[in-house]
């Protein structure tokens, strides 16, 4: 282990950056605890987005079992996603993080340009096996502060139904000029068309990504004509009835439940609507988010992060290595992932889970073509990117402007 890592300097920017990172999550949980860290010394603290798991749970029982291996006590606290960035850094400030902290991808880059993370360099994680595409979304200045636990992403949902009593053979559906055929189709045979959630938060933004790289947009160009075809897509699918005006004030959760009534031929969601689609008893299929000319778009990847927090005792890095190897293996991700309902962060797993459950081959094919949202170095950069992009979308979609005009302010403003 390396001896020399220094408590890093927090910055003002980073909090800022936090409260928007932070504003939406790709899975939902329940509400949040509070803890303190231990001070005993065979005590390691961990801090998870899970607080819907007890001691009960299987998560639990593996934390603790992880804990054994690695020769030390676990003392655990969830807390909700939105509250656990914020918490992290102002323990962080305090001098009080956890030894381990499994955080939402997002938060990663700000955390650690504010300071607060190790890098895998220093911690001596071993990423060689995880999808570079998703390692992407932890890496900020060239370096990767952690290792993903697992992912989720998004893909379109289609009512079998539907979709049948419109004449559409989901099989044709592979670009954006069939799928808006589609949609044609099933508006004439007097059913609804496709939910999504096009709200002003990071949420929008999350369920905007999948057509703005799509049609092979860059971030760091919001103004660009494939930037505006993506953003007339939607805009010209509201205008001609093929999905609702609610989009823009739609959560994932309301887009999610408008499909679970029946009358909607597709949704834009994610994993995490797997079991409420069983309870619904729909017979759905899911279909990767097609590109504007084909192929599968890059979606946003959802899904967590363990991370090691710089500690001023050094000494503690070597067992929290140990523990964050041991919640990232081979033998235990497939268990992990099947109980978070995520995708694993690496072949070898994705290819287990899929020879286990063939309904999850859709999704493994989204996730491996999914993109972080603060890859290509972005960090804190996105959370400015992205709160002018939900805007946009929020305008366009309104009325208030064009496409190509809101983009446009978007843009300027970025700048």
């Amino acid at each position: 282990m390396h001896s020399t890592i220094r408590q890093r300097r927090l910055t003002a920017a980073a909090l800022t950056a936090l409260a928007v990172a932070v504003s939406a999550t790709a899975c939902s949980s329940g509400p949040g605890g509070t803890g303190t860290r231990s001070a005993g010394g065979g005590t390691y603290t961990v801090w998870d987005p899970y607080p819907q798991f007890d001691k009960g749970s299987a998560w639990a029982k593996l934390l603790d079992q992880c804990g054994t291996k690695a020769g030390v006590t676990i003392k655990r606290t969830g807390y909700d996603t939105s509250d656990l960035g914020t918490k992290t850094l102002l323990a962080a400030q305090q001098g009080n993080s956890p030894d381990v902290l499994i955080v939402d991808n997002p938060v990663v880059s700000t955390l650690a340009e504010a300071g607060v993370l190790t890098t895998t360099e220093e911690n001596e994680l071993d990423t060689s096996e995880v999808d570079p595409n998703l390692l992407a979304a932890g890496q900020s200045g060239g370096k990767t502060y952690g290792t993903p636990i697992g992912a989720n992403t998004l893909a379109l949902y289609y009512n079998k139904k539907v979709l049948k009593a419109a004449g559409v053979d989901i099989a044709a559906v592979k670009d954006w000029t069939s799928l808006t055929a589609a949609l044609a189709k099933v508006k004439k045979a007097g059913k609804k068309g496709i939910t999504f959630s096009a709200i002003g938060t990071e949420e929008g933004s999350f369920q905007f990504l999948p057509w703005f790289w799509g049609s092979g947009a860059e971030l760091t160009e919001l103004d660009s004509p494939k930037a505006v075809s993506a953003l007339s897509l939607w805009k010209n699918w509201l205008k001609q009835g093929y999905a609702p005006n609610s989009v823009l004030n739609n959560t994932q959760t309301t887009s999610w439940q408008e499909f679970a009534s029946g009358d909607y031929a597709f949704s834009e969601n994610g994993t995490w609507q797997l079991a409420g689609a069983k309870k619904a008893g729909l017979d759905y299929g899911v279909l990767p988010i097609p590109g504007a000319t084909g192929g599968t778009a890059a979606a946003p990847t959802g899904g967590e992060f363990v991370t090691v927090p710089v500690q001023r005792d050094t000494g503690r890095y070597a067992a929290s290595q140990r523990l964050a190897t041991c919640l990232t293996s081979t033998a235990n991700l497939y268990d992990t992932d099947t109980t978070l309902s995520y995708v694993a962060p690496t072949s070898e797993v994705q290819d287990k889970q899929v020879a286990a459950n063939a309904e999850l081959k859709p999704w493994v094919a989204a996730v491996r073509a999914a993109k972080g949202r603060t890859s290509d170095d972005l960090g804190t950069k996105y959370p400015t990117i992205s709160e002018q992009m939900w805007k946009a979308v929020q305008s366009a979609l309104s009325g208030a402007e064009s496409p190509k005009d809101a983009l446009a302010k978007a843009q300027s403003a970025v700048k």
